[in-house]
């Protein structure tokens, strides 16, 4: 009996001693193993993420699909990197009505009719439709292309004036008095039997037929190279020169509506070459060009061939003392200029009429334009706020060529009046300028976080500009009363707002244009105050 309690009482003691023992082992075991465990999971996760940004094995129906067409489909190029981008607007535009235009003297006895018919309606219209490539085929060299199909439209009215004979290009600016009586201060020598009819065979048949002008669809086509000469880079094809600072600016960053009168002046597009410098951190600009400028500064310029050999010089500068201070603001000051011989013939005094040639026999100009602008967008307390303006002079030729066979034909105000003619006009100048302001409320401290949410899209403006845009020959000139030009101001007020819905990607611009035109005895004073409406999407 003591001899079974004996080996019970060790039996007890190895329990006591190696129970512990082996809860110990085990738990350090477990341990190990979640250790283990812990290390093969990070291992795993970093395998995944490495295998996410791999390419994975394609099936050869995936490889079959990948060539087809479908949803999601990638887009691929020969080489290269291509960007799409856009731009649509759509107008509505409101006329005040008025049948007569500003030469009408026809109710009155007098010789001319000129409608405002073709011109005083309210329309809707696709006022840009553009479509661009950009292709960065090297590390050094982009090429765009642009086209705008709604560009070749011409039956719509000039804006923020109708009073223009609306062409190709930049023309609907401009409106030129047809050969008519002295009192009217148009071309000596007296009206034409019956009457004149200035609008019939202009913007009137553009109108009745719906028709288009010659090809204007593109509108930049050119090649950049950059990156091999420091703070330089080149561009060689058709594009907008550096006239100015309105005319060149994307058309999707327009504060209003429409450019101001020389703002669409500067926006013609012309074939040549362009050096540009960038130094001091964005703060010093410059430009150094040579262009065709077949056409002259009157009208486009755009993808013709040049009817001289010389060539138009440019150069332009552009400074910003101040720029992105948020308690100074941002200060912008740019001048440009451009000249060069204009024409091709060398006989003085030549009639056109004789043989018209498309400006090949227009005489030899020396043509030139400058521009001057400035900028100032404050910071501080009135952060949001914006002051901007610019000035434009030009001098040429006007391309006015008539037929001897008594249907006259001017390429460049689309007139087409019959009997008329007129010798070549000289040489004149014109010059406009515009100022404006907003305020864009998200721009501002009065929608901080705190702010009314819904004024953040909206922005106000407001704008005067004129322009000597109508042009008369100068009977009363006594060195040469056939060819001597007086020329007029149109003079505008623009207000209105713009509503961002997303920048200027997505926004409603919404203006009003109040417009007075030249006063003078026996001409109509027009009624063309006119709203307009852009509803707008870039990408």
């Amino acid at each position: 009996m003591a001899r079974i309690q004996g080996i019970l009482a060790a039996l007890l003691a190895a329990l006591i001693f190696v129970v512990p023992t082996g809860v110990l082992v085990a738990a350090d075991a477990s341990q190990a193993e979640i250790d283990q465990l812990k290390k093969d999971i990070e291992q795993l996760r970093k395998q995944l993420q490495g295998s996410s940004n791999a390419p994975m094995a394609r099936s050869s129906v995936d490889q079959a699909l990948a060539g087809k067409y479908g949803p999601n489909a990638s887009v691929t190029t020969k080489s290269g990197k291509l960007t799409i981008g856009g731009l649509l607007q759509v107008w509505y535009y409101h006329p005040q009505s008025d049948p007569r235009a500003i030469f009408d003297s026809s109710e009155n006895g007098g010789a001319i009719n000129d409608t405002n018919t073709a011109s005083d309606n309210a329309t809707f219209r696709i006022r840009r439709a553009e479509l661009s490539f950009t292709m960065d085929i090297h590390e050094n060299v982009t090429a765009k292309v642009m086209i705008d199909p709604a560009a070749e439209a011409n039956s719509f009215p000039g804006v923020p004036s109708n009073q223009g004979n609306y062409g190709p290009g930049n023309t609907n600016l401009f409106k030129v008095a047809p050969n008519v009586s002295p009192e009217f201060n148009a071309a000596a020598g007296g009206g034409v039997g019956g009457g004149t009819d200035v609008g019939s065979t202009g913007l009137v048949s553009n109108l009745q037929q719906g028709s288009g002008t010659v090809p204007m669809m593109l509108l930049d086509a050119y090649i950049n190279y950059h990156g091999v000469i420091p703070h330089h880079d080149f561009t060689v094809g058709q594009f907008c020169p550096k006239i100015g600072e309105e005319g060149p600016r994307s058309d999707a960053e327009l504060e209003f509506a429409e450019r101001s009168m020389i703002g669409q002046l500067a926006n013609s597009r012309d074939l040549g070459m362009q050096l540009h410098g960038c130094w001091w951190d964005d703060r010093f600009h410059y430009w150094l060009g040579g262009f065709d400028a077949a056409g002259g500064y009157f009208q486009t310029d755009a993808n013709r061939a040049d009817t001289n050999s010389d060539k138009d010089f440019l150069a332009a500068t552009m400074i910003r003392p101040i720029w992105k201070s948020e308690t100074w603001g941002s200060l912008e000051l740019g001048m440009s200029f451009e000249g060069g011989n204009h024409g091709k013939s060398e006989f003085v005094g030549r009639d056109p009429t004789a043989n018209p040639l498309n400006d090949v026999n227009m005489e030899n100009t020396f043509a030139r334009r400058w521009a001057a602008w400035g900028s100032y967008r404050p910071g501080g307390p009135v952060k949001g706020w914006w002051f901007r303006g610019e000035w434009q002079a030009i001098h040429d030729r006007p391309q006015l060529v008539t037929d001897p066979s008594g249907a006259g034909v001017s390429p460049i105000y689309n007139l087409a009046t019959p009997g008329y003619s007129t010798t070549l006009t000289k040489p004149f100048s014109v010059s406009g300028f515009y100022i404006s302001t907003g305020y864009k409320f998200g721009d501002s401290c009065l929608c901080g976080d705190s702010g009314p949410s819904f004024l953040k899209g909206f922005e106000v403006v407001a704008r005067y500009e004129q322009l000597q845009n109508v042009w008369t020959i100068n009977p009363c000139s006594v060195e040469d009363p056939v060819s001597d030009v007086s020329v007029y101001n149109t003079k505008v007020v623009t207000g209105g707002f713009n509503y961002y819905i997303k920048g200027h990607n997505a926004k409603i611009q919404v203006d009003y244009n109040f417009v007075s035109n030249p006063h003078k005895d026996g001409w109509h004073q027009t009624d063309n105050n006119n709203l307009v409406v852009n509803f707008q999407v870039a990408f």
